[in-house]
Formats: C-alpha cells, sequence, structure tokens
C-alpha cells in the first residue's frame, strides 16, 4: 500500500464524501476513487459503505482507521523533524481550537506568530472542544487550543497559562445593566442562553452553577457565540460567555455585565497535543507567543 492510498482512504473517513474529500487533499475524485479501491483490493475487504450521497465506514474501515492515522502521523512527523533543520524557514502548523480561543483569542497571535515565522504555512481549525480533543486524539492536529479541559486518554497538556473568565451579559436596557450585584435565586427568573452540547464554555458554566448550587434556569441553545451575544441584545435572554468574547461589546455599551453575588467562573485555555506525536519545533515556537500575544482584556 502506498502514502497516497492511506491518505486518501482517511480524508473519505474524515469527510464522509468522495467529493469533498477529493477536494481536501487536492486530488481528482477518479483518482481518489481508484486509491480506495487499490487499498481495497490489497486488504481484501470493503473500506466503505456507499449509499446514494452518503459514506460510511465498515467494520474493517474502522478497525484501520486509527493504524493508518497512526501511519500518516509518523510519516508528518518525520517530515517535520527534517523541515525543523531549517530554523522555521519552512514547514507547517496545523492548530485546532474551541469556539471561543480560536474566534477570539488566536487570531492576534497567529498574526504575531506569521510576521516572525513568515516561512511557516500555518491553519487553524475551529469547532467546539469535543470535536478539538477528537481530532488531537486521532493525531490530526498538532496542537488543540480548548478551554476548561479535563485530560482523556492518548492526550497531554503542553500549556495552561491563559486565564478566562465567563461573565453574565444582558441587554443594555435590561434591570440588571445598572449595576449591582444580582442573587443567584434572580437567575430562575430569566431565560439562559447557552452553547450546544460539547462546548467547553457549556461544561464549565454548568460545572460552576452546580458547585454554587444554583439551579439551571430555563435555557435556549444556540450554537456559537455571536449568536448568543446578538440574541442577548435583542432581549432573548442573558448569558455567560467568555470576557474576550464581549469586551468589545461591553466597552461601547450594546451590552452589560451583571454580577451575581457568591459566583466567579474562571477557568484556563489549555494547550492540548497527542501523546504519540512529537511536538514540533513550531508547535514549540508558537506556545510563548501565545502565552505573550493574548492579554486580558478590558471591559473599560
Amino acid at each position: 500500500m502506498t502514502f497516497r492510498q492511506l491518505t486518501s482512504f482517511l480524508a473519505v473517513a474524515r469527510e464522509r464524501s468522495f467529493s469533498r474529500a477529493a477536494r481536501r487533499i487536492h486530488l481528482s475524485q477518479p483518482t481518489l476513487s481508484e486509491h480506495i479501491h487499490e487499498l481495497e483490493r490489497e486488504l481484501g475487504a470493503p473500506l466503505f459503505l456507499r449509499r446514494a450521497r452518503q459514506v460510511a465506514l465498515t467494520e474493517a474501515g474502522r478497525i484501520f482507521e486509527p493504524r493508518a492515522a497512526r501511519v500518516v502521523g509518523a510519516a508528518d512527523d518525520a517530515r517535520r523533524a527534517v523541515l525543523d533543520l531549517d530554523g522555521l524557514t519552512r514547514g507547517s502548523l496545523l492548530i485546532g481550537a474551541g469556539t471561543t480561543p480560536g474566534v477570539y483569542v488566536l487570531p492576534r497571535v497567529i498574526a504575531a506568530f506569521q510576521a516572525r515565522y513568515p516561512g511557516v504555512e500555518l491553519t487553524l481549525r475551529i469547532a467546539n472542544s469535543k470535536l478539538i480533543e477528537e481530532e488531537v486524539r486521532a493525531d490530526r492536529l498538532d496542537v488543540g487550543v480548548v478551554g476548561g479541559h479535563v485530560l482523556g486518554p492518548g492526550e497531554r497538556c503542553v500549556a495552561a497559562g491563559l486565564l478566562d473568565e465567563l461573565v453574565l451579559i444582558v441587554a443594555r436596557n435590561h434591570p440588571w445593566a445598572r449595576g449591582g450585584v444580582v442573587g443567584p435565586r434572580r437567575l430562575a427568573g430569566e431565560r439562559l442562553l447557552i452553547r450546544e452540547s460539547g462546548s467547553a464554555t457549556r461544561q464549565v458554566m454548568e460545572r460552576a452553577l452546580e458547585r454554587a448550587g444554583i439551579t439551571m434556569p430555563r435555557t435556549m441553545e444556540l450554537d456559537h457565540t455571536e449568536a448568543i451575544k446578538q440574541s442577548v441584545m435583542a432581549g432573548l435572554g442573558v448569558a455567560f460567555v467568555s470576557i474576550y468574547a464581549v469586551a468589545g461589546e461591553v466597552r461601547t455599551r450594546q451590552l452589560a455585565v451583571a454580577r451575581v453575588r457568591g459566583l466567579r467562573i474562571r477557568r484556563h485555555f489549555h494547550v492540548i497535543h497527542g501523546e504519540r506525536r512529537e511536538l514540533s519545533a513550531s508547535a514549540r515556537a508558537f506556545l510563548p507567543l501565545l502565552a505573550r500575544s493574548a492579554g486580558r482584556p478590558r471591559l473599560r
């Protein structure tokens, strides 16, 4: 079997589509299909179930996927080790991030990294923290940046210095926008806007409310922080969000922050890395920039 066959297989396994996989790895669809057929002939078993527009892994495919990922990951590690000899004049860095760090923290860090290492091709993938953790464990990312993370099997934390705080935001005409401290019981009368399952922001918030003995009020689920902010502005409810996500809107008084008595929700943004994958020189160079460039925002 060839390296190209393995990368073709992993692309289809990830995308669950031959056409999307072909675009992802810059092959024609007939060429990619031929790679898969050759691999299936060599293994003597079908790797995918093909149903109309849907593609799923067979049992053989599910068994083969993590082993193929390890082979491709080892080859990528070897390539990066050789590129590291150039002193980061070239190379690549693939970062995955949860929505909050990916949208509100990393862009300025990436700008600082690219200014210092213009020859390194950097790619940022943003998804909720659960999906990023899965990508790290599957060796598809160099590093992942997630919030309030509990390490799982196959992961290790390589940095946890960036502090975040979840603050309660309300519309500017909300009674709580005038300042003062809100009693925990008053939350029960509000609709709480929350992120989707798998979001680290939601997990940290739920744990903090439970520890404080605060009963979860009625909720509305939205799958992006920007949607939550706009919904709070429209008066649909209140929400706990990262201080990084709302600093601009609070300074311009589009939103207000309310304090809840006895409740302060803090977390660290953790940088996680697959145990089987060697941390590349480009990733090692990125970590101190993350610590220096991502200063905590001010609300005033």
